[in-house]
């Protein structure tokens, strides 16, 4: 689960626009470059809620696992795509509610496993998080990483938190989850969010990030992106816009081109 630093230092490339360095930017962050920021402005300026998006994506987070853990008792956690540490961490979730709680989290970019190390620390002596540095297109390395802390006889909550919509086609998509999620045992759940073609603005926000030469977004339509529960029982509302997952009746939010599910495995 490390990489050596040369390796870690070869890989960075600053003036190349970077995702997770982008969604950073858009939360107010300041692990991130020039050429990150300028995508980051390129994509607001069409798309100016983009920046909520990155907000209420954490919000959902916090919602999800805190549902997992307190009304669904799960106390592991694989988060996958994890990105740059930002406040309410899957593992601080977790573990503020569950202090044994088991956390793995999976991403490949350098800046993140430098940060991971420093950040994505356990909150509860009784807790374990973990770090494996790898690419979800491998999701077979990712779970023997996986197995060294996580306990696959028991219940595993899989996380793709707005990671996938990097992937161009679908089915790549649905093998990735699907390849991660026959592994884990009844019980288990999915949870997952992604970007959606909901609107005409959130569309060229996305055209606008590739022609800044970041690593292109690929927008899912609501049918393409309930697809990847297939198989599982969605909880709570379904497949619903990530600023309104979880909320209690009374509560308002604003409308976000993102939408995602929690889905239980039979």
């Amino acid at each position: 689960m490390s990489t050596d630093r040369s390796d870690l230092a070869a890989k960075f490339k600053p003036e190349i626009p970077h995702a997770a360095r982008i969604w950073n930017y858009w939360m107010g962050g300041k692990d991130n470059f020039a050429a990150d920021r300028a995508a980051g402005d390129a994509v607001a300026k069409v798309y100016p809620e983009i920046v909520q998006m990155a907000v209420q994506s954490r919000r959902f987070l916090t919602r999800a696992v805190r549902h997992l853990t307190a009304e669904a008792g799960i106390s592991q956690f694989l988060d996958i795509g994890t990105g740059l540490p930002t406040m309410q961490n899957t593992h601080e979730v977790a573990q503020s509610i569950d202090p044994s709680a088991r956390i793995v989290y999976v991403d490949n970019d350098p800046l993140v496993l430098v940060h991971a190390r420093a950040l994505l620390k356990n909150t509860s002596p009784e807790g374990t998080t973990a770090y494996v540095d790898g690419d979800y297109h491998d999701p077979e390395r990712i779970v023997s990483e996986a197995r060294k802390v996580l306990d696959f006889t028991k219940p595993i909550a899989v996380m793709f938190m707005g990671v996938l919509g990097y992937v161009e086609e679908l089915r790549v998509m649905r093998s990735i989850i699907d390849r991660v999620v026959r592994t884990v045992p009844s019980g288990s759940y999915l949870v997952l969010w992604d970007g959606t073609a909901t609107g005409e603005a959130v569309a060229e926000g996305s055209d606008k990030l590739a022609e800044t030469g970041a690593v292109p977004y690929y927008l899912r339509s609501l049918e393409e992106l309930t697809s990847c529960f297939e198989g599982l029982s969605l909880v709570g509302p379904g497949l619903a816009p990530i600023s309104r997952w979880g909320l209690a009746g009374d509560e308002e939010a604003p409308f976000i081109d993102a939408y995602g599910g929690v889905a239980r495995k039979p």
